[in-house]
Order: structure tokens, then C-alpha cells, then sequence
């Protein structure tokens, strides 16, 4: 059984950085695209950043292109999220997740994800 464990949020004024991390405590991912996506009070789960599992290819969502950067580490099937330059609309929970089977399915649907984290709050103040 998956079970993903996200950690790094907090509270931090306009302009700071965090780091969020998101690890398969089981160890039983290899080589799938893995993602963060993140939800505001009183809207719904957005896409923010992903990457698959054999080629490293990334993609972000325009809002955060420039400021955030997706990585991994498949020993540890692992992967980060570091966060520049955060501002008061990326306040949010967090959820990383993982799809099932590698094979190229779209990344920005929550609906090619099997394994969805926690979440963990994110909170930037102005």
C-alpha cells in the first residue's frame, strides 16, 4: 500500500522560499511522473508542477513558472518542490501525488493520479 508523506510547509511573508518534500514511505513507486497540486479555500485542486519518471521532463502551471522548480530523487522515490519568490496567492494546501504506471499519461489531470499525499498548508503573508 502507497502511502506518500508530505512535509515543508509553513507560514512565510511575501517574497520567501519553502522547500516541500514527498516521499513513498514503502518504497514501492519506480519510475512514475509524481506532482504537486494545491487548493485554496473555496476552490478547486489546481495543477502546479510535475514531472515524469523515466525522461525528467517537467512542466509547471504559468503562474509559478520562474519561481518554482520540480525535482526528484527515484532512489529514494522522492520528489521536491522548492518554492522562490512566493506570493500571497500561493497560499494554499499542498498535495503531492503519483500516478500508477509509467507510460506518458497528461500530467496536469488530477485524474491520471492514483496516490494523493496529505497535503500540507502552505501560507504566504503581504
Amino acid at each position: 500500500q502507497v502511502q506518500l508523506i508530505e512535509s515543508g510547509g509553513g507560514l512565510v511573508q511575501a517574497g520567501g522560499s519553502l522547500r516541500l518534500s514527498c516521499a513513498d514511505s514503502t518504497r514501492t513507486l519506480s519510475r512514475v511522473a509524481m506532482g504537486w497540486f494545491r487548493q485554496a479555500p473555496g476552490k478547486e485542486r489546481e495543477f502546479v508542477a510535475a514531472i515524469r519518471g523515466t525522461s525528467g521532463i517537467t512542466d509547471y502551471a504559468y503562474s509559478v513558472k520562474g519561481r518554482f522548480t520540480i525535482s526528484r530523487d527515484n532512489a529514494d522515490n522522492t520528489v521536491y518542490l522548492q518554492m522562490d519568490s512566493l506570493k500571497p496567492e500561493d497560499t494554499a494546501v499542498y498535495y503531492c501525488a503519483a500516478q500508477a504506471t509509467r507510460g506518458g499519461s497528461a500530467l496536469r489531470s488530477t485524474a491520471n493520479y492514483r496516490y494523493w499525499g496529505q497535503g500540507t498548508q502552505v501560507t504566504v503573508s503581504s
